[in-house]
């Protein structure tokens, strides 16, 4: 697993805010992986009285499981309060949810109150994974279902490789494979984790064009040890070169590696709780 400082927190968000008003756009892929993350809802016998939407971007999938657990009170976290200004824009009832600005390192709920934790490839983005799924672990309750995606290390290979051709350096951040994302959440104490892997490949015109999808999509390197200047244009054309050379059908390609996890805070829960329940949010951040 990629050590804590790999990540510079500063950067995430700031990239996150930056790319807010862009974001939906260029979100296809995301939203992709989103609704197969949602479709694994149907897999658990859930009736949430709470749920979290960790990393929730401009609030796509805050309204789905709005719409899917009427009764429940959803909450959109998110790191950018940019990302949530757009989420709650794009509110309506009755897909209305809470909206709540916080850092998953330190989440500001209490302690046992979330039924279900739902996160679609915030993972990577946390700078501290251990930190982040030990919190995540504190504030659910003891039947809890935690349903995540993440990206793996697959992601942006040919970038990565084709950047090495160029110089040493790091332009493409860590991301956390299946086994190490395992341990992990054994770690922060939670049960029975099942993950699996999806590849995903996408073509783009053009080097330029790839990395202003990136870019739109606020998912720039945010690595600790990257380049911090400009880079030349010997090795812009180097990296080119070595990206040229990969074209399929006269595109270029680009991997993405996903997980998909589910994993429980303790016992397994199988049985549906019926009945109709009001929650306020007020009882849940902490103080």
């Amino acid at each position: 697993m990629p050590p804590p400082e790999t990540l510079d927190r500063a950067a995430v968000a700031r990239e996150a805010g930056r790319a807010a008003a862009s974001y939906d756009s260029v979100a296809a892929l995301t939203r992709e992986i989103g609704a197969e993350l949602l479709s694994r809802v149907a897999y658990f016998d859930l009736a949430p009285r709470t749920v979290l939407d960790l990393g929730a971007g401009t609030g796509h999938a805050s309204r789905a499981l709005r719409a899917r657990f009427r009764a429940a009170l959803v909450i959109a976290l998110d790191l950018s309060p940019g990302m949530l200004a757009i989420a709650a824009r794009q509110a309506r009832w009755p897909r209305r949810f809470e909206r709540v600005a916080g850092d998953a390192c330190a989440l500001p709920l209490r302690s046992g109150s979330i039924d279900l934790v739902h996160s679609s490839l915030a993972l990577p983005s946390f700078a501290d994974l251990d930190a982040a799924l030990a919190e995540i672990r504190r504030v659910m309750t003891p039947r809890g279902l935690f349903l995540f995606s993440a990206l793996g290390p697959d992601t942006l290979r040919e970038l990565r490789e084709s950047w090495a051709a160029a110089d040493s350096a790091v332009h493409v951040h860590d991301f956390v494979d299946m086994h190490d994302l395992g341990s992990a959440l054994t770690r922060a104490g939670f049960a029975e984790p099942v993950l699996d892997v999806e590849h995903y490949r996408r073509h783009f015109e053009s080097l330029p064009a790839l990395a202003a999808a990136l870019r739109a999509a606020g998912a720039r390197n945010a690595h600790a040890a990257r380049p911090r200047g400009l880079t030349t244009r010997r090795r812009l054309a180097t990296l080119t070169q070595a990206y040229e050379g990969r074209r399929e059908n006269g595109r270029l390609p680009a991997t993405f590696e996903v997980i998909y996890g589910a994993a429980f805070a303790g016992e397994p829960r199988a049985a549906r709780a019926g009945g109709e329940f009001v929650v306020s949010l007020d009882r849940l951040l902490s103080r």
